[in-house]
């Protein structure tokens, strides 16, 4: 019984996880479906709801405040995607993920003055969501020390958190630059594959539920022959 409860437990959380990817396709779509948004003109936008929405904006890069998230490969080459404010007309910022950078000469923000360019800046992209947690299995940013008054290098992008190092407001969502075929010099813009399907979840619950009904009912029989085989020696 404790058996079959398990396996029956394991098939629910397969359906779950099929209903969050249904969903996260769904979001996807419906996004993708959408006329890219004009960030300077629609402030009252709900952007945190729009994730994998194509977006397009101009304004002035902050590099003061940029960050770098490590962990990052680019053709099989480590490195960090390097993230600049952008100073909107309105007073808010946005978060712009610039790209990939080599790791070597850029382990601290003296390296990245490399890639400045010129202001203003306009950028087209995708909204992507930040995270407050790393996923599973990753590792969380480092809190600051009493000598520190900001974090550079981060495990993930954690917009709250980076609210606390800026002077302005921070829109809760972060742009990721369309990828320019023609682009070979760092840093160099990077978007996710992501497959639109279902993945594997439906036939693992079946899988779990199967595993079940053979505990409740196969094995009782099992259990059975052996005790009548008992009896007749």
């Amino acid at each position: 019984l404790a058996g079959a409860a398990v396996c029956v437990r394991l098939g629910i959380w397969q359906l779950d996880r099929l209903d969050q990817r249904r969903a996260f396709n769904d979001q996807v779509t419906s996004m993708r479906a959408l006329s890219p948004l004009d960030l300077n003109a629609d402030e009252s936008a709900d952007v945190a709801a729009m994730e994998y929405r194509a977006v397009f904006a101009s304004g002035t890069y902050d590099f003061e405040n940029q960050i770098a998230v490590r962990n990052q490969y680019y053709e099989g080459r480590y490195g960090y995607h390097i993230l600049t404010p952008l100073l909107l007309p309105n007073g808010q910022a946005v978060l712009v993920d610039r790209g990939w950078i080599p790791s070597e000469g850029n382990d601290s923000p003296a390296g990245w003055t490399r890639y400045a360019t010129a202001s203003p800046a306009k950028v087209r992209g995708v909204m992507r969501l930040g995270a407050e947690n790393p996923r599973f299995g990753g590792v969380p940013d480092p809190t600051l020390t009493p000598d520190q008054s900001r974090l550079d290098i981060w495990n993930f992008v954690n917009i709250e958190r980076l609210r606390e190092q800026v002077s302005y407001p921070l829109l809760p969502i972060y742009i990721q630059l369309d990828v320019d075929a023609n682009d070979v010099e760092p840093p160099i813009s990077v978007q996710p594959i992501i497959e639109l399907t279902e993945g594997p979840h439906f036939g693992y619950a079946l899988q779990w539920f199967a595993f079940a009904a053979i505990l409740l009912i196969g094995y009782p029989f099992y259990i059975r022959k052996q005790t009548t085989e008992l009896t007749s020696q």
